[in-house]
């Protein structure tokens, strides 16, 4: 078992950030850009008259003139989508690539993923994330972002939600060094697969799997050892994955920035309640969380990041008021880094 190794509190692994950190600075990933971009991951897709509300689905399409309109004055260029499986997948890419294209954006990352090594779910996950790699080619990507979360081992019970508690079920805490091998196979695979379409892919910071905190994110990736294969530094995800942080946004993001190849953005507020030893969470704007992403944006520019600032929109109420204000937040920080 690997529980003490990914502690970030215990000495030894804040030397081991270091040492990840010293590596990958020599690094080379493909980003094809000259300054940071905002892409629109959205998460809440209704928009009137359609009341559809499908986890990171935009509107119709007969509603969408409109919404995109409205995505592009918001100052987005590109959008995170869902990838297609069906045979119209190609099809369905190319129409999507020039629908945005008439809006003046653009699709910027396919997201796909899952337990690439459960033994029942696995080989179809890897069968999917393949297809996503081809779904995000033919529709113009540049970034592929996959997670490696695992099914709960006890549906149900403590740590099963991966939010505020004490335990995480799939955390990297409980993991051995065999599923991360296994793993990093798998990924690396898909990940050439990729690169040779010319796309890179980011592994996403996520509670409830082997990559849920900067040194176990930066050891999967050195397992991987593709030049494409990069991380997503999610901090939100490390924020509310136990009761506390393993480790503070802050330490996260100097250790990650530097092989990041796509990045997720979203704030959040805590409501600790100690007498239950749980956190519960409220999503809310950039600039009004807990996370300071005044500082992960100038660690992004120290580290020369030049991939996406993908807003991760909020999921209840006016959801493009609330992400317009994180996008206008992220471009007035940017435009202060001279990005």
């Amino acid at each position: 078992m690997v529980c003490a190794a990914w502690l970030i509190s215990d000495c030894a692994s804040v030397l081991v950030v270091t040492k990840f950190a010293r590596r990958s600075a020599t690094r080379k990933t493909r980003i094809g850009r000259n300054t940071m971009q905002l892409c629109y991951a959205l998460r809440r897709g209704v928009y009137y008259p359609s009341q559809r509300d499908a986890f990171g689905e935009m509107p119709p399409k007969q509603y969408r003139a409109g919404y995109l309109a409205k995505v592009k004055k918001m100052g987005f260029d590109t959008l995170e989508v869902p990838a297609s499986y069906d045979e119209n997948a190609e099809k369905h890419a190319k129409e999507l690539k020039a629908e945005l294209e008439g809006a003046g954006l653009a699709v910027g990352c396919v997201r796909a993923g899952g337990p690439v090594i459960d033994p029942i779910q696995g080989p179809k996950v890897v069968a999917r994330l393949k297809q996503a790699v081809k779904y995000a080619a033919w529709a113009g990507a540049t970034v592929v972002n996959t997670t490696c979360v695992t099914p709960a081992t006890e549906p149900g019970g403590v740590g099963s939600d991966r939010r505020g508690e004490r335990v995480s079920q799939g955390a990297s805490r409980l993991a051995s060094e065999y599923e991360f091998e296994r793993t990093a196979a798998k990924f690396r695979e898909v990940g050439q697969m990729a690169a040779d379409l010319g796309l890179n892919m980011s592994i996403e910071v996520h509670q409830g799997s082997i990559a849920d905190n900067s040194v176990a994110t930066n050891h999967l990736l050195d397992l991987i050892d593709l030049p494409t294969f990069g991380a997503n530094p999610d901090l939100g995800n490390i924020l509310w994955q136990f009761e506390q942080p393993e480790e503070t946004s802050e330490a996260a993001i100097v250790a990650l920035a530097p092989r990041a190849t796509y990045w997720h953005c979203k704030n959040l507020l805590r409501v600790h309640i100690e007498e239950l030893h749980h956190t519960l969470f409220i999503r809310v704007p950039l600039p009004d969380g807990e996370i300071d992403y005044r500082f992960a944006l100038s660690a992004m520019a120290d580290a020369k990041y030049k991939g996406y600032v993908a807003i991760e929109g909020v999921n209840i109420g006016d959801q493009l008021t609330g992400d317009a204000k994180s996008a206008a937040y992220v471009r007035g920080i940017l435009a202060e880094l001279g990005e």
